[in-house]
């Protein structure tokens, strides 16, 4: 017996020792389970470009945005990967991925919450502002990866959310504002350790140009009565992606029967096959 009860405990120990997982790793998988969809597939993806290039798979000379490859060489890629490199593992790029993740996740649960096209939308409007503006203005030409004044769009945006106005933030333990400052206590930042300061400038101008035409022209149009009223009007097909409200508004039209009215030929209501108590009659 003793021989018999030592035999069936050992599957049952190799069961347990299985099943115990890491702490540490399962708050990894359940922080990371709670991102919204759009922050966690760019947070996935940066972090799965950053891993082909520690493990060189991936080179970053093949990731950065220049305009004469993707043209003449047709390395379209190059749209796309620009936005996804931050330097490999190192502080800085824990420290992007900090803000990346962080303020991407305040804004799709925040002003964005329940607006996921919207939020979508708003990205690829940045990133393709900047994809422009990095080719006509030679003093963002200097940018080769533009996943950094992406994510600083995204900061300024949050900052200037109107719910945001009055709440107070520390910077180093040292520096007291309000949440609107903080793209400004950055780019300072940047400025006195000597960072270009053009990453931090071109996020700001792209976030600025999104948040006049989002939410300070259409106010202006209301009041002036302007004939167009919205400038940046999301794509019907996003919100048929993700399933919201203004999806194809058509195919949401309902039709009901309280809404119609038929003339009824007496002759013909007792003709036993019709039946029209589902009708009903106009007055």
């Amino acid at each position: 017996m003793s021989n018999a009860s030592s035999i069936l405990d050992k599957p049952q120990a190799k069961i347990v020792s299985v099943g115990m997982a890491d702490p540490q790793a399962q708050n990894f998988f359940s922080w990371y389970d709670e991102i919204p969809i759009i922050s966690k597939l760019y947070f996935s993806g940066a972090l799965a470009v950053t891993t082909a290039c520690y493990l060189d798979i991936v080179s970053p000379l093949t990731l950065y945005y220049k305009y004469d490859l993707i043209l003449n060489k047709g390395q379209y890629w190059r749209l796309v990967s620009s936005f996804f490199f931050f330097g490999t593992f190192s502080l800085d790029f824990v420290f992007h991925m900090y803000f990346v993740v962080r303020y991407c996740r305040l804004l799709e649960e925040g002003s964005f919450r329940g607006r996921t096209a919207d939020f979508l939308f708003m990205l690829l409007y940045g990133a393709a502002f900047m994809l422009i503006i990095a080719v006509i203005v030679p003093t963002f030409s200097r940018i080769k990866f533009l996943g950094h004044p992406l994510s600083f769009m995204m900061v300024y945006l949050w900052s200037r959310d109107p719910d945001n106005a009055d709440l107070r933030m520390g910077f180093l333990g040292v520096l007291q504002f309000n949440a609107p400052y903080l793209p400004w206590v950055l780019l300072v930042f940047s400025l006195l350790i000597g960072n270009p300061v053009e990453i931090d400038l071109l996020g700001i101008m792209v976030g600025h140009t999104y948040y006049f035409l989002d939410y300070i022209y259409p106010q202006v149009a209301e009041i002036r009565r302007w004939r167009f009223k919205k400038v940046l009007v999301t794509p019907s097909i996003f919100h048929y992606l993700f399933n919201t409200n203004e999806a194809f508004g058509f195919l949401n039209t309902r039709v009901s029967l309280k809404s119609i009215s038929i003339n009824f030929n007496p002759k013909l209501m007792s003709d036993p096959r019709i039946d029209y108590s589902c009708c009903p009659r106009s007055r």
